[in-house]
């Protein structure tokens, strides 16, 4: 029997997603979500795509901790059949968030490379710790198993370094590994390859700018399937307005605050972090609620919404700059793929740069790649929703098969 399935684990601080595929036809057999780890209220949804047992189940029970909820997900996908022992799984593909400028690609996971993700949790201490969680209590339940790292960061790896640095002094940089690095970069790496399909090409062969807009939101610059720039950079901090993140801020905004207004490096961190974007301009992070609140003429909405589309084109506009020639601009993510409004307003005025929209185009909803461009825009506008599950099992069964 030939081993074909990959499980992704997407393990957060107090949460584990996870979808099983079957990579001979790229399918899924299993999603699933456990939440609120270490609550009394803990969460387990899981849902068989196949098998005798369709529909999703739901349990609401106290899950200690991350070993406890990987061993329910484990007793979920046995009882349809689908058990990590099945001798069909070929590797466990884990999401981890930073990978520093070490790895680049895919990696099989061993001691030396989990000592490595730990020592990069400095770079990402929201994140690197729940993704080291996750690969040990995998690694714990099937020690046998291939487990591979597949890293937010790798992307973005082949930026240029003039693109990569930051302009301070390369010693102290060096020291303290300050540079740009992106995030998002599964979705950036499928989004830009699936667009080129949708173009009728090969991905060397088009430019792409990718604009991944979610709660967290990121864009890149993509020549001939290869990322030269993104707005993310040594944190998921830098770029673009975000739900709850601001985005490009004046350093000196830090200091000020820490000088004048008397707060710590935590609450600073806090504040940019988790209070800013949306939420700080007008207390929502949704962007639905923005809208409808603007719609219905409320002025902190309507400067919210205008912030969130100016920082966006600024960045289109850059990225022209950057790509000289540019085929496509493609939304993704769940803002960029459900929010018309969005879209129409970061395209408006771009008839300049060879961008517009079709109105009834834009307006449909569906689950599929598509054009949204006016037959004479020069560069096609396209709505990719993203699988970065899918790229993470993809790399993943690439790099254990090869």
């Amino acid at each position: 029997m030939t081993a074909s399935r990959i499980l992704v684990l997407n393990s957060g601080s107090s949460s584990v997603k996870y979808q099983l595929l079957d990579m001979t036809d790229r399918s899924r057999l299993a999603v699933g979500l456990v939440e609120r780890i270490g609550e009394e209220t803990s969460r387990l949804v899981h849902e068989p795509l196949t098998g005798p047992n369709p529909g999703k189940r739901e349990q609401v029970a106290p899950i200690a901790d991350h070993k406890a909820a990987l061993e329910a997900v484990a007793a979920e996908l046995a009882a349809d059949g689908l058990g990590l022992d099945s001798p069909e799984l070929a590797a466990v593909g884990h999401r981890v968030v930073h990978g520093g400028t070490r790895f680049t690609a895919p990696t099989v996971i061993d001691e030396e490379v989990l000592a490595e993700i730990r020592s990069l949790i400095p770079l990402a201490p929201l994140h690197n710790p729940a993704n080291v969680t996750g690969i040990e209590v995998a690694r714990a339940l099937r020690p046998d198993l291939p487990q591979v790292a597949v890293f937010d960061t790798a992307f973005h790896a082949t930026m240029p370094e003039y693109a990569a640095r930051y302009a301070i002094d390369t010693a102290t940089a060096d020291a303290y590994s300050i540079r740009r690095y992106g995030f998002h970069g599964t979705s950036h790496a499928y989004v830009s390859r699936a667009t080129a399909a949708l173009l009728g090409k090969a991905p060397e062969e088009v430019n792409v700018i990718v604009l991944h807009l979610g709660n967290g939101a990121s864009a890149s610059a993509v020549r001939g399937g290869v990322c030269v720039d993104t707005s993310m950079g040594l944190t998921p901090l830098e770029g673009l307005v975000m739900g709850t993140r601001s985005g490009d801020l004046d350093p000196a905004v830090i200091f000020h605050l820490a000088r004048v207004g008397g707060l710590s490096i935590d609450e600073i961190d806090a504040l940019l972090n988790k209070k800013s974007g949306l939420l700080g301009l007008c207390g929502d992070n949704d962007m639905r609620e923005v809208l409808r609140r603007a719609g219905e003429g409320d002025e902190a909405a309507r400067t919210a919404f205008a912030a969130y589309v100016h920082r966006l084109k600024k960045y289109i506009g850059a990225y022209v700059a950057v790509l000289g020639r540019v085929d496509a601009v493609v939304f993704t993510a769940g803002v960029g793929e459900n929010s018309a409004p969005v879209r129409e307003a970061a395209v408006d005025g771009l008839a300049e740069l060879g961008l517009a929209l079709d109105s009834e185009a834009n307006a449909v909803r569906s689950p599929e790649p598509r054009l949204v461009s006016a037959e004479y825009s020069r560069v096609a506008v396209a709505v990719v929703p993203t699988d970065e599950e899918l790229e993470i099992a993809e790399q993943s069964y690439s790099l254990v098969t090869q």
